[in-house]
């Protein structure tokens, strides 16, 4: 065999036995939406996004929004009737006007056949006095307390409005945070439901057509496009993707999870309770107390990357200290960048210890006495 040929062959194996040791990820999917994100739901870490702070038309996944503030400020069981007001154009549940039906059914209604008379009649209800226009607010004071800076809701059906937008990212983190409400969570998984008398399908296909998928909300708008917000989880690892303006949704959501669940995995930094630190106690009954963390924190990551954590703690606190008192913090960072910081709590009390009795009067004139015999 010529020398050329041996040297080609050997380099050909050296470069395959060297790329055998790289860990193989998954290539980045092409998505046809004007703006989309994938975003790791327990850490919020962004693994994949275009145009993500993009203000945009959201159509029927404002639901998510709506179902979210119904469910603080109702009960299942509650009785509702319908009016003539409620009856709007595009997508129904089929409500009829005088009709009395449970919130319950309403939240289903919303949810699965993506209801525009179902979210009127919901936020009229909710709304009392106020009305729907009071429900609204509450919308919007709810995406302000979720750090939503590119949102602002002008109706709780998602029908284009003027002011009523948000962005995919924005859309992601409330996502993220609504199936982390159990209620919530068991009215976007359910394929179908029965209540009352009414059948319903949920539009997200995504539910039967991919594994792992727990959740979603789809919408449509002249305005919009086709929108689609899903969440998925494998091996533990939560995933919510978000696509805006696609007309591609189903494919894209698909492409985007398999990336995502090929290319990273859940990795724990912390528990809720784990013991982080020690202080020093003054003047109490235990010279020290256990700081122990407030909640756990858990993020996605890619092969080869690392958390790092470090400890932003009281070196030393004046008894008495309740149990829960806050006396530090965790924080958590990846590649020099912080992802988050985890309150650090005294894991119990300590109480001051107690000063020697002062002697009485009597024990102190008979110290004296007794010292000068």
């Amino acid at each position: 065999m010529p020398r050329f040929a041996r040297r080609t062959i050997c380099l050909f194996f050296a470069l395959l036995c060297l790329t055998s040791m790289i860990p193989c990820q998954a290539a980045a999917p092409t998505v046809s939406a004007s703006a989309y994100v994938l975003l790791d739901a327990d850490g919020g870490r962004v693994l994949l996004a275009h145009h993500e702070t993009e203000e945009l038309a959201i159509a029927s996944t404002t639901k998510i929004m709506t179902a979210l503030v119904a469910l603080s400020h109702s009960r299942p069981s509650d009785v509702v009737t319908v009016k003539r007001e409620h009856l709007r154009e595009g997508s129904s549940m089929y409500l009829a006007e005088g009709e009395t039906v449970t919130m319950e059914a309403l939240l289903y209604g919303l949810m699965l056949p993506s209801g525009n008379d179902a979210a009127e009649c919901i936020a009229d209800y909710c709304g009392g006095d106020g009305g729907a226009e009071r429900f609204v607010a509450w919308m919007n004071e709810t995406a302000a307390a979720l750090g939503m800076t590119h949102t602002s809701f002008a109706n709780p059906s998602g029908l284009d409005a003027e002011g009523h937008y948000s962005c995919a990212l924005d859309m992601a983190r409330l996502m993220a945070h609504a199936m982390t409400v159990p209620e919530f969570a068991k009215l976007v998984s359910a394929k179908t439901a029965t209540v009352g008398t009414r059948s319903m399908s949920n539009h997200n296909k995504l539910l039967s057509l991919m594994e792992g998928c727990i959740g979603g909300k789809t919408g449509y708008t002249g305005k919009a496009g086709r929108t689609l917000v899903t969440c998925a989880e494998r091996d533990a690892l939560r995933l919510v993707a978000v696509t805006l303006h696609d007309g591609n949704d189903w494919d894209d959501h698909t492409a985007l999870y398999n990336y995502g669940f090929a290319t990273y995995h859940r990795e724990s930094a912390l528990r809720r309770g784990d013991v982080c630190a020690m202080t020093a106690v003054r003047g109490g009954e235990a010279v020290s107390v256990p700081l122990s963390a407030e909640e756990g924190f858990a993020c996605a990551l890619a092969e080869g990357e690392a958390l790092t954590l470090r400890i932003e703690a009281t070196e030393t606190a004046d008894a008495p200290i309740k149990a829960g008192q806050a006396l530090g913090e965790a924080v958590v960072s990846l590649d020099g960048a912080e992802l988050a910081r985890v309150p650090l709590t005294a894991a119990y009390a300590v109480k001051a210890a107690e000063s020697p009795a002062k002697p009485t009067l009597s024990e102190r004139l008979r110290a004296l006495f007794g010292a000068r015999r």
